[in-house]
């Protein structure tokens, strides 16, 4: 299927490894330039090189996204480089785990800015010049926690939540302007940090080990009995990114294998 990808250009937010990375790599696998940002700059011109074999540019800037001042300078390095933003993946790490017993209010304030705020900020920052040309993609990847909250993540449940709401809105604002706003909400996805939980010799497609466990636990709770991987949310990113995709907006889209229990 040919996604109308050719040419535009992305920001992909936290996107040196993980989720971000994947949806680096989708986008500029289908012919789009890629400006990628991340905190750490060995691991981010890695993940620049790997976008750079699809035949496209790639334009690395060290940035953390919980700074409006990194914000800034990402949307103005993009501007500057290529004239226009295209296509908008905001991304960022979760928040620590916890209760409510856990976390001070200054933890929420920060958790906000990570979660809510920078997103809110960065699609600020480049909406004008989507609705100016007429065409704009704005895609969060959240989580399955916005459907279902996940017990011992208080605030990853109340920032991206907010963060829907405000997408939500904005969405029927936009919408009449050729500029599309959805949520991915990936359920348990085989990501580094998932790694790092479950031990380096974890495997996609490993099925509940006999015995119980943590690994057990989490993969027996998925209906298809894996976990997912960061190239399939990046699929569905650069699917959400493109023309055939043009009548979608508003909408927040599970990516967890089954595991959300509800309706709706």
């Amino acid at each position: 299927m040919e996604l109308g990808l050719k040419d535009k250009v992305a920001i992909v937010c936290a996107s040196s490894k993980g989720m971000g990375r994947a949806c680096a790599e989708a986008l500029a696998g289908e012919g789009a330039h890629v400006v990628l940002c991340a905190r750490h700059k060995d691991a981010l011109k890695d993940a620049s090189d790997a976008v750079r074999e699809a035949g496209v540019r790639a334009v690395p800037v060290v940035a953390d996204m919980t700074s409006e001042e990194d914000r800034a300078r990402l949307v103005q390095t993009a501007e500057s480089e290529f004239g226009r933003v295209d296509v908008l993946i905001n991304n960022a790490g979760g928040p620590a785990p916890g209760s409510h017993t856990d976390h001070t209010i200054q933890d929420f304030r920060n958790a906000v800015e990570l979660s809510m705020i920078s997103s809110i900020d960065m699609t600020a920052r480049v909406l004008p010049g989507m609705r100016e040309r007429g065409f704009g993609r704005v895609i969060n990847i959240t989580s399955i926690a916005v459907k279902q909250p996940i017990v011992g993540l208080i605030m990853s449940n109340t920032a991206r939540t907010g963060l829907v709401g405000y997408m939500k809105t904005v969405a029927t604002e936009v919408a009449a302007d050729g500029v599309t706003v959805n949520n991915i909400c990936p359920g348990l996805i085989l990501t580094d940090r998932m790694y790092d939980l479950l031990g380096e010799n974890a495997t996609i497609d490993m099925k509940p080990p006999e015995g119980g466990g943590l690994t057990a636990e989490l993969v027996g709770s998925i209906p298809m009995k894996r976990m997912g991987k960061p190239e399939e949310v990046g699929a569905l990113a650069a699917f959400l990114a493109s023309d055939k995709a043009s009548f979608i907006t508003g909408v927040s889209i599970l990516i967890d294998g089954g595991a959300y229990k509800g309706l709706h």
